[in-house]
Parts: structure tokens; C-alpha cells; sequence
């Protein structure tokens, strides 16, 4: 029975979405190439071998239009032969571009692909893909929720109210995202991982410095009064301190299976052991984290027991401890490297980023299992299980 491997897995640093940022004069495309270079550098595959790349991209329009992904791999050197796409399930596009990979070697449609993912937020903005007067919903979703859908901050602060998660124990978890990840790079753990761009070899968003002191003094991110009216529950306790923030970046891995990776001499660092994906209350929005992990579990037969590393995708600190209030998980074994709040959030890179992420974690402190899931826009999520090789 055939399986589906990570035998490599690479990424940027990650740098502020913003024009000052690191990576701010770096078009998207190129920045995916650079990405894809490296996976194939390293991994010392012939790109000719490649049966597909496909990458994940949220604001899919100005410099990340006309399917990056495949001008990526042209810039990166791949023969023209291969051929490329661009997926969209928003936060999770390039989690899912590794779900449709491995998927693709279990059934015999590849033997070797790429997944990845990109997002240069200094370049293209959050939202450049839905003009000023447009509506991207249409009239039967204005019919369904005739009160109207909310953004995703409004979301995040309708999670906290509902699990009851205050401000002190958000900036709490804030502040232990950035510790873990300026620890993870102090030890030399994303070495690995990471592919220094010119002269930038360490995510900027990351603040060893940062205390619950500072992420108190604050104010609310979101808070919006016509909201607030319509939702009196919320405490307008989601800030930019216990959130992610924007972010450039570009992530890929190197699916095949072990038969493939034992021919052409590749070491394994994962095995893609099992995969869900599910639809939650697009009001809420940011909950599909909790069916997603239980659905993954199932099919993996697998208890939460059986996970010794968690990869929950920190969009906001209230989704990730939801979670695990709804879960029980060990926050002990969650984003032992730092999550999104200190590391960063470039969208379509996020999922590859995870992922990438926890195969060096894994192998790092031999775990056999380990589970991975994001909260996407519209009130989806993506989980998948890893098990060591």
C-alpha cells in the first residue's frame, strides 16, 4: 500500500508586512522561488521529477495573480515541463496544498510534488482582492444571515466571550509564543528550516523582550461600536499584542512516498498519516478547529493522548485556547517552537509553515505523532496527523 512522506521542508524567515519590513522589496513570486529553490537544493532532487507544485495563496490578485505558483517554479529554475497551480482556503491554502499532495501520492496520481505557499502582505494587502463597493457574498449568504457576517476580528472577540477567556489569559499565551520562539532560535531549532534571504536569516516579528506589562497597556484592535451594540457579550479584549500580525513569507515541502524517497536516496522526516477538513458557523468563524481535530482523530484512530506535538495556528490566542479548553489538550505540547503571534502570519504560507515547523520539531524531541490544524476565514479548518518514519 502505497504512503505519502515529507522529505523536506523549508521557509523564509518571516518578515513585517509593511513597507519598512524585511522583505518588502521582494515580489511575491520571488519569494516563492527562493523557497522552492531551497527545497530542491537541499533535498538534491532533480526538478524534472516533479510531477506538480502546488501552493497556496489567499489575496490572489495584483503581484499575486495569473497563478504565482507557476511562475515561482519557472523563476526558481524548474523545467517548463512542470506544471504548477494556486489553491485558496484562505489561512489554510497551503495546509491544504499539502493535504491535496499527499493525497495525490496516495492514490498514485504523483510521485513526487511540491506543496507550498506564499503571501507578501507589504505588497498586497489584506483585502486587495475584494474592491471598495463589492460584495464577494452575494444575496442568498445576505438571506441565510440576514443580520450579516462580521470580520474575523469581531470573531475572535465573539470566541473569547463565549469560552470566557479573558485579557490577562490571552496576553499570557502572547507572551509565551514569543519566549518559546526566541528560545527555539537561541537553541539553533530553525536552522534547519529556515532559507536566509540576502541578508535576512531571522524572523522579525519576534520579541524576546515582550511581558504581559507591556501587551496590557494595549488598546482594543477592533473595537467597532455598531458591534458592540449588536454584540454585548464582547469585552473588546483582542488586541495587536495577542494576535498575529501581518506578514511577507513563503514556505514549501517535498511530498513522496517511501518507495519513491528509498529510490532516489531521500530521507523521510514525516509520514502524512491522516487528513480532515470541515465547515463551522461562519459567524464564529475561527471554532473549525475543534470538529476539524476530532474528525482527524477519528480517522486516524488515534486519542489525543496519542499526540506528543500540536501545531494549532495561532491566528489569535483566543482560538488556540478555545481549543484546548474544548479539547484538553497539554498546552505544553502546543507550538513548542513559538506560533504565528511571534512568528508571524504570512497567509498562504502559514499552513507550510506549520508544517515545516513541526517536522524538525518532531524529529528534534522523537515524537511519533503529531497533529496539526488552522481556523480559515468563512468558518472552515484543516487538520492533518504526522507520524514519524
Amino acid at each position: 500500500m502505497r504512503d505519502a512522506v515529507i522529505v523536506e521542508a523549508v521557509r523564509t524567515p518571516i518578515g513585517k508586512g509593511k513597507p519598512n519590513g524585511a522583505l518588502a522589496h521582494v515580489h511575491p513570486v520571488e519569494l516563492l522561488a527562493h523557497t522552492l529553490r531551497t527545497l530542491v537544493e537541499r533535498s538534491g532532487v532533480d526538478p524534472a521529477l516533479i510531477d506538480d507544485v502546488i501552493g497556496g495563496t489567499v489575496d490572489q490578485v495584483g503581484e499575486q495573480a495569473m497563478n504565482t505558483t507557476r511562475y515561482a517554479a519557472l523563476s526558481a529554475g524548474f523545467p517548463e515541463s512542470v506544471p504548477a497551480t494556486t489553491v485558496d482556503r484562505q489561512c489554510g491554502s497551503s495546509q491544504q496544498a499539502v493535504h491535496f499532495a499527499a493525497q495525490g501520492v496516495l492514490a498514485g496520481a504523483y510521485d513526487l510534488v511540491v506543496a507550498c505557499g506564499v503571501e507578501s502582505m507589504s505588497r498586497v494587502p489584506m483585502w486587495s482582492n475584494v474592491p471598495a463597493g463589492t460584495d464577494p457574498f452575494g444575496p442568498g449568504i445576505a438571506e441565510r444571515y440576514p443580520e450579516g457576517l462580521v470580520p474575523q476580528g469581531i470573531s475572535a472577540e465573539l470566541v473569547a466571550a463565549k469560552w470566557s477567556i479573558g485579557r490577562e489569559q490571552m496576553d499570557d499565551f502572547a507572551v509565551s509564543s514569543h519566549l518559546k520562539a526566541a528560545a527555539a532560535w537561541d537553541g539553533g531549532l530553525f536552522d534547519a528550516e529556515v532559507a536566509p534571504l540576502e541578508d535576512f536569516t531571522r524572523d522579525e516579528c519576534v520579541r524576546p523582550g515582550s511581558t504581559t506589562e507591556t501587551l496590557a497597556g494595549l488598546k482594543s484592535a477592533y473595537y467597532d461600536p455598531g458591534f458592540a451594540e449588536r454584540f454585548p457579550q464582547i469585552e473588546w479584549n483582542v488586541t495587536a499584542g495577542n494576535a498575529s500580525p501581518i506578514n511577507d513569507g513563503a514556505s514549501a515541502v517535498l511530498v513522496t512516498s517511501s518507495e519513491t524517497a528509498a529510490r532516489l536516496g531521500l530521507r523521510p522526516l514525516a509520514r502524512l498519516h491522516s487528513f480532515a477538513v470541515t465547515g463551522s458557523d461562519p459567524l464564529l468563524m475561527l471554532t473549525g478547529v475543534v470538529p476539524a481535530t476530532e474528525k482527524v482523530l477519528r480517522k486516524a484512530s488515534l486519542a489525543l493522548d496519542d499526540i506528543d506535538l500540536f501545531e494549532v495556528n495561532e491566528a489569535f490566542a483566543a482560538v488556540v485556547l478555545a481549543w484546548q479548553q474544548e479539547t484538553g489538550a497539554d498546552l505544553a505540547r502546543v507550538n513548542v517552537h513559538g506560533g504565528a503571534i511571534a512568528l508571524g502570519h504570512p497567509l498562504g504560507a502559514s499552513g507550510t509553515r506549520l508544517t515545516t515547523t513541526l517536522v524538525h520539531a518532531m524529529r528534534e524531541r522523537g515524537a511519533r505523532y503529531a497533529l496539526q490544524t488552522m481556523c480559515e476565514a468563512g468558518g472552515l479548518a484543516n487538520a492533518m496527523v504526522l507520524e514519524r518514519v
